[in-house]
């Protein structure tokens, strides 16, 4: 476990001091390295305070898997740059993998707490720095007083439950040192922080800002990866606090059933590309804090493959949003039209990912929400009518997303640099995975 942590440390220094005809090449291969190495860890291991299980592995395999994804995405935008903030983007990159990992095979609280706020810095660093235009700084505030605000509730329960157990909290249950009252209140703490990550309906204005101002490596960390530890947080909680009635949490799945429904209305009117991928992340990270909350193991399931199927739908669809923002200099859904004419190899990978992100059989994403779906109908019968409705949503704004991006007579009169076999690349080890995981469902679920 420590040799794949303190071969993620070292990348840091490595990207800082390589040759600059040789950075790219070097970083790409390293990383893929590390990604390779990270399949091992799908069989959980463990080793005295850094552990993983069949909930963190998976997630963990994926962080480590998006990682060479970030820098082949990176590497065009990031030419134009000096040679310095390239280098500094890359160990950026390597400081949020590193904190996102040590997050994800954490044995006890505190070190899952500290973990999960270091992913903060880098991921600001991250939008401020390299984000695109003035709204960024707006974007970075957002991010911080959104997740930094609603941090402290999870703060004070990790101490409490520290003093209570007189040693950093470990993942066990601790129902004999909690009184009845005070369970609730323990639930509130901790839920406040992990929902406003991953984000709950009401608690989400962060995200698309964050997203349409994020750099390309930075929209797909935060689509596949960050918005994850929200989910992986409650997750683990349920293993530490007492396990509270489903009817305690009905409030919340209602709210993020309702949330699901009102941010799929929402992708309806977007007009900027980022924006409308953001919102539809909102709208399956409902569904998944909704499985979370009935707590049974077939929900706990459904809501392990969406998160991990998620990961790799959004980020993909973030690649694409990114190769049409490169060749039109504009992310207005109008004005990116007639890619079919233009670039028909890419309206293929379009087309796959969008039937990925609408859930069409025998995708991962598919059985995830499957799951999900007869979990919240064993529960309760009319939750069916709020994800119907919601999956009918999901289904027009992705085939909106398609129609308006690759067919009609292209508006731009500039030629149009044809795709890369390093763009393709790129979303062959985003689709290939995804396919490959819905034939062995049991490494992920």
């Amino acid at each position: 476990m420590l040799k794949i942590i303190f071969m993620t440390l070292m990348l840091i220094p490595t990207t800082l001091m390589l040759k600059p005809k040789i950075l790219y090449s070097a970083t790409t291969s390293y990383t893929f390295i590390l990604a390779l190495i990270s399949l091992n860890f799908l069989e959980p291991n463990s080793n005295m305070q850094l552990c993983l299980d069949y909930t963190s592995s998976p997630l963990f395999t994926l962080s480590y898997w998006l990682l060479p994804m970030m820098v082949i995405a990176s590497q065009n935008a990031m030419k134009k740059e000096p040679m310095q903030r390239q280098r500094t983007l890359l160990a950026t990159l390597s400081a949020l993998q590193l904190t996102i990992a040590l997050t994800f095979s954490a044995y006890n609280l505190t070190l899952l707490y500290l973990m999960f706020e270091a992913t903060l810095i880098p991921t600001l660093v991250i939008i401020t720095r390299w984000g695109q235009q003035a709204e960024r700084l707006t974007a970075g505030t957002y991010f911080m007083l959104y997740t930094l605000t609603t941090s402290m509730p999870l703060l004070i329960t990790t101490l409490y439950l520290n003093n209570k157990s007189l040693t950093p909290t470990l993942f066990i249950q601790t129902t004999q040192l909690i009184n009845q009252p005070t369970e609730l209140i323990l639930w509130l703490g901790c839920l406040s922080s992990f929902l406003a990550k991953m984000p709950i309906y009401g608690l989400h204005l962060w995200l698309p800002k964050a997203h349409v101002e994020a750099p390309i490596a930075g929209s797909m960390v935060l689509a596949a990866v960050l918005l994850k530890l929200g989910g992986y947080g409650i997750i683990r909680m349920m293993q530490t606090l007492p396990l509270m009635k489903t009817d305690t949490f009905l409030p919340l799945i209602i709210l993020s059933m309702w949330g699901a429904t009102l941010a799929n209305l929402t992708c309806l009117q977007q007009t900027d590309l980022k924006s409308l991928i953001a919102y539809s992340s909102v709208s399956h990270m409902s569904l998944v804090i909704a499985a979370i909350m009935i707590q049974t193991k077939w929900s706990l399931s459904g809501a392990m493959a969406l998160m991990i199927a998620h990961g790799f739908t959004s980020s993909a669809l973030f690649c694409l949003a990114n190769t049409a923002y490169e060749r039109t200099k504009t992310r207005i859904l109008t004005l990116t039209r007639g890619f079919h004419n233009i670039l028909p190899m890419m309206t293929i990978w379009w087309l796959m990912t969008n039937l990925m992100n609408i859930a069409t059989p025998p995708s991962m994403n598919f059985t995830g929400e499957l799951m999900i779906a007869s979990s919240l109908f064993n529960w309760c019968p009319t939750t069916i009518i709020m994800f119907g409705l919601s999956m009918l949503i999901t289904a027009s704004y992705s085939l909106h997303m398609f129609l308006s991006t690759q067919m009609h007579t292209p508006l731009s009169n500039t030629p149009t640099h044809p795709t890369h076999s390093r763009e393709h690349l790129l979303m062959m080890l985003h689709v290939l995975p995804l396919m490959l995981i819905s034939l062995k469902p049991e490494l992920v679920i």
